[in-house]
């Protein structure tokens, strides 16, 4: 189960531009993994939940107790079990405009155009390695955005000193990104305590959601105001 429909519009439904903070800057567009406690199952166990089954011996108790929807991925060689949550901010604000929840194993570059801002006034697209394609790239340029999106080696095909610089050029624009998740998980949001992907899209949503009252209530506080 995904909250699609309340993901994608999710900046639209908080009406941030009622509040003067409307994309600006261009976007900027990433993913985190979400942990989730792991599932001590047995190979046999493994092999049944792969399968979308339920071994016969669990008890409903049991049952209610097993996550069978969170997956497993690897990222810089170390193993992750959990869900995924990708956004896409405003550069200017550092606003989170639009979201896509999903488990852990889904690449990051299959929630692209889900998250996806039509409304930001920049034409800017930033996102690191894990997004570029010929196909996006000729999708950008056809309709009218700008590429920001870092350029990624090949094992035969190493990257030239100019795209080497333009990587770390766009680098530091796409690490404000970052900053939101670390607001995040300093809010506890970087670990569920929940059981199934329908409860974790829900925790996930919210999270995003408080991240951006509090962006808000920063903006306040602080006097700052919307141009």
């Amino acid at each position: 189960m995904k909250l699609t429909a309340f993901n994608r519009n999710f900046g639209q439904k908080l009406k941030w531009c009622k509040h003067g903070f409307i994309a600006r800057g261009g976007q900027i567009i990433d993913a985190t993994l979400v942990p989730a406690p792991r599932q001590h199952n047995s190979r046999g166990e493994k092999g049944l939940i792969k399968q979308g089954a339920m071994p016969a011996d669990w008890k409903p108790a049991k049952r209610r107790q097993k996550d069978t929807d969170a997956t497993w991925t690897k990222k810089h060689g170390k193993s992750h079990f959990g869900y995924k949550l990708s956004i896409s901010i405003d550069k200017k604000h550092k606003i989170i405009r639009r979201i896509e929840t999903d488990t852990a194993s889904t690449h990051d570059s299959q929630h692209f155009d889900n998250v996806f801002d039509t409304s930001n006034t920049s034409r800017d697209v930033y996102a690191d390695r894990g997004y570029p394609s010929e196909e996006r790239e000729a999708w950008l340029k056809e309709n009218g955005f700008r590429n920001q999106i870092q350029r990624k080696g090949k094992r035969n095909k190493l990257l030239s000193e100019c795209q080497q610089r333009r990587n770390k050029r766009i680098a530091k624009t796409r690490a404000r990104v970052e900053h939101v998740f670390g607001a995040i998980e300093q809010m506890g949001g970087k670990l569920l305590r929940t059981i199934g992907q329908a409860r974790a899209n829900f925790a996930m949503t919210m999270v995003a959601a408080c991240y951006n009252l509090k962006r808000l209530v920063y903006f306040e506080e602080t006097g700052i105001r919307a141009l």
